[in-house]
């Protein structure tokens, strides 16, 4: 069940004054009565996360990696994700990440919970769990970003700058930013596998009719607004905000990370995210690091599922339940 908190006279980093509705969604065990796990969502997804319309379903329910009769489980949009509110953020550039874990360390508060079992997030949702592990240094025992790293790196960046372009000048913005998206979700592997230059009709090519569906899905459920924004996160994100130094920042941090990366994926390198590892493990902080193999890139998290779960699940294993 969808809930909203409201947020009054919330001040973003820049300085920028708005109203807020923040919704979120509890599933699993009844809160206070289990650990909590906070799931962020990725750029194009919501606090839907389990069941028959969940975007992770596979990853999180009954008896899966991050079991729902085990653990509650915390999902918070994105505000101006339209999912269940009709507000919308027209000043994008005025939020970063920092701000998005602020908001959510509100509503942290406003359900009174003052420690995590794990934040878990793919893409820009893991983005948003360094940044709150960065505000909030001892409330995670386990910060799991898969398919991310706590910084945009300069490819990561001129994809977004892109994408921007085509949310600013295009007659249909959202469906060619999308299929623009899409080529760097995956890999040509992944693409000669999906479709090896099969055509769909004597005029189009199944590539072809794949990223035209793939952007108009999304443009009949996706706001400009929308779209706008979450592009701005995932293009500023960097919680040094590039005058701290990350040691510094993050040597109070007290839990364990869990880094999950890809070996094809061509947006957050393998690489990047192995340094961070080593960076963490130079700090003394408790830090795992596993590669999913795939030939999809950067999609390969909401693909792979087994290999994902296989990397997850004994994490959420330590913890005794009473089902």
């Amino acid at each position: 069940m969808l809930n909203i908190v409201s947020i009054s006279s919330f001040t973003t980093r820049s300085g920028y004054h708005c109203d807020l509705e923040v919704s979120y969604q509890l599933a699993g065990q009844v809160l206070g009565a289990a650990p909590v796990v906070l799931v962020n969502h990725a750029l194009t997804g919501n606090s839907t996360i389990t069941g028959d319309k969940g975007w992770w379903s596979d990853l999180i329910g009954k008896e899966k990696a991050i079991d729902t009769g085990c653990y509650t489980i915390l999902s918070i949009d994105i505000p101006g994700n339209g999912h269940a509110s009709t507000q919308r953020i027209t000043a994008y550039k005025e939020f970063t990440n920092y701000d998005i874990a602020r908001i959510h360390g509100e509503v942290l508060q406003h359900l009174n919970i003052t420690s995590l079992f794990a934040v878990v997030g793919g893409s820009l949702g893991g983005q948003i769990a360094w940044e709150l592990a960065s505000q909030q240094p001892k409330l995670i025992k386990h910060l799991i970003p898969i398919a991310t790293d706590w910084k945009a790196t300069d490819w990561v960046i001129a994809q977004c700058h892109i994408q921007d372009s085509l949310l600013t000048h295009s007659s249909q913005p959202v469906a060619d930013a999308r299929m623009h998206a899409m080529t760097f979700y995956r890999t040509p592997a992944s693409f000669k596998e999906k479709f090896n230059r099969s055509k769909r009709d004597e005029q189009l090519y199944n590539t072809q009719s794949w990223l035209n569906h793939h952007g108009i899905k999304l443009s009949e459920r996706f706001s400009l607004s929308a779209y706008r924004l979450m592009n701005q996160l995932l293009l500023s994100a960097d919680i040094t905000q590039g005058s701290k130094d990350f040691k510094a920042l993050l040597r109070d941090f007290t839990g364990t990370v869990h880094q999950v990366a890809i070996d094809t994926d061509g947006l957050f390198l393998a690489d990047e995210i192995y340094e961070t590892h080593l960076q963490l493990q130079e700090m003394g902080i408790s830090s795992t690091y596993d590669e999913l193999k795939s030939i999809h890139g950067h999609d390969a998290f909401l693909i792979e599922y087994e290999q994902l779960s296989s990397f997850v699940k004994p994490i959420f294993s330590t913890q005794l339940c009473h089902k």
